[in-house]
C-alpha cells in the first residue's frame, strides 16, 4: 500500500470516529427539543455530553488538517468549492459550543431558552450539511481540468444530496437517543428508548431509499459492487439488531449497533470514492484521486511517523475520559451545563 492510499484510509477512519463520537452529541442536542419536558430535563440531557463534546469535535478538525497536509489539492478544491456549507457548519459548531457554556450563566428562563435553541440548531444543521456535502461528492461535482470546482445551486442541492443529509441526520438522532438510554435514569431514559424504537424504523426506510438513489444516481456500486453490497447488508443488520436490543432493554448493545451502522455508512461513502477523493461530473479524467491530489512522498512519510507517535496518546486519553465519566447523569447531581 502506498502512503497516499494509507492516508486516505486514515482520513476515512478519522471521519468515521468523528461521526461515531460526535454523532451521539448531535443526536442528544436534537433530542433536547423532542424529549425534554422542561429546562431541568434539557440540563440533564446536556450534562450527559458535557464532558465529551469538545473532544469529539477535535476529530473533525483533525480530519480537515489531515486532508490539508496529505492531500493539498483535495483540500483546496473541497474547501473552496464548499466554502459556504463549511462556513455554516463552523458557525453552528461555534454557537453550539458557546451555548453549552452560556446557558447556565444567567438565572433567567428566557436566556436559557435562547441558548437551548442554539444547541438544537447547532446540533441538527451540521450533520445535515455534512451529509449533503459527502453525498454530493459521491454524485460528482463540476471539477475542471485545473482542479477548480465551479458549482451551481443544483449541484449542491438536489434530491440525492438532500436525502443524504436527512439520512445522516436521522442516524445521528438515533445514536444520540441510544446514548441517552445509557446515560440517564427515570422518565428521560424511557422516553428516549420509546422514541428510538420509532426512529429506527425511519432510519431503515431512509437508508433503503438512499441505497436506491445511490444505485441510480452514482457509480459507487459499479466501481465497488461487492464491498458496497456487504456494507449495505452490515448497515441493515446493525440497525435491525439495534431495534431488537432497544426492545429488550440491552442499551449498551443498542448504542453499539447504532454506532456500527453509522460507521458502516460513512465507510460506504469512502469505499465508493476510492481511489478518487472528489469526482468530476464534467469528465472522469478530471477526477481528483489519492495519487494526483496527494503531497510528496517525503511529507507523507514524516506525517506517518508523527501520526503513529501521537495516535496512541490521543486514543488513550479518549478511552480514559469515557471511563471516568461512565456513570449515569441524574437530577440529583450538580447541573453544570
Amino acid at each position: 500500500m502506498e502512503l497516499s492510499e494509507l492516508w486516505f484510509v486514515l482520513i476515512a477512519v478519522v471521519f468515521i470516529g468523528f461521526f461515531f463520537l460526535e454523532g451521539f452529541d448531535f443526536g442528544v442536542g436534537m433530542a433536547t427539543r423532542f424529549l425534554a419536558k422542561g429546562q431541568s430535563d434539557r440540563t440533564i440531557m446536556v450534562n450527559t455530553i458535557g464532558p465529551f463534546w469538545d473532544a469529539n469535535e477535535v476529530w473533525l478538525l483533525t480530519g480537515g488538517g489531515a486532508i490539508f497536509a496529505a492531500f493539498p489539492n483535495w483540500y483546496a478544491t473541497m474547501f473552496s468549492g464548499y466554502y459556504l456549507p463549511l462556513l455554516a457548519v463552523l458557525i453552528c459548531l461555534i454557537g453550539r459550543g458557546v451555548s453549552f457554556e452560556f446557558r447556565r450563566k444567567v438565572d433567567n428562563q428566557k436566556w436559557t431558552n435562547v441558548w437551548d435553541w442554539v444547541i438544537f440548531f447547532g446540533s441538527i444543521l451540521p450533520p445535515f450539511l455534512l451529509g449533503v456535502l459527502f453525498t454530493s461528492m459521491l454524485k460528482g461535482m463540476p471539477i475542471q481540468s485545473d482542479m477548480n470546482m465551479t458549482a451551481g445551486f443544483t449541484d449542491y442541492i438536489n434530491v440525492y444530496s438532500l436525502w443524504g443529509g436527512v439520512t445522516v441526520t436521522l442516524l445521528c438522532l438515533l445514536h444520540g437517543l441510544n446514548f441517552l438510554t445509557l446515560k440517564t435514569e427515570g422518565t428521560i431514559r424511557y422516553r428516549a428508548a420509546s422514541l428510538a424504537r420509532k426512529v429506527v424504523v425511519a432510519v431503515l426506510g431512509s437508508l433503503v431509499i438512499f441505497v436506491v438513489l445511490s444505485w441510480s444516481m452514482t457509480d459507487i456500486f459499479k466501481v465497488r459492487l461487492i464491498p458496497e453490497v456487504c456494507l449495505v447488508v452490515a448497515i441493515v443488520l446493525a440497525y435491525g439488531l439495534s431495534w431488537i436490543f432497544i426492545s429488550k432493554k440491552r442499551e449498551g448493545l443498542a448504542f453499539t449497533m447504532s454506532g456500527v451502522g453509522l460507521a458502516a455508512t460513512i465507510s460506504a461513502i469512502f469505499v465508493g470514492l476510492f481511489p478518487r477523493v472528489m469526482i468530476s461530473s464534467i469528465n472522469k479524467a478530471f477526477d481528483l484521486t489519492v495519487y494526483n491530489a496527494s503531497s510528496g512522498a517525503y511529507s507523507l512519510k514524516i506525517m506517518t511517523i508523527v501520526a503513529c507517535s501521537i495516535l496512541p496518546f490521543v486514543l488513550g486519553y479518549t478511552i480514559w475520559s469515557y471511563y471516568i465519566f461512565r456513570k449515569r447523569v441524574t437530577d440529583k447531581e450538580h447541573l453544570t451545563y
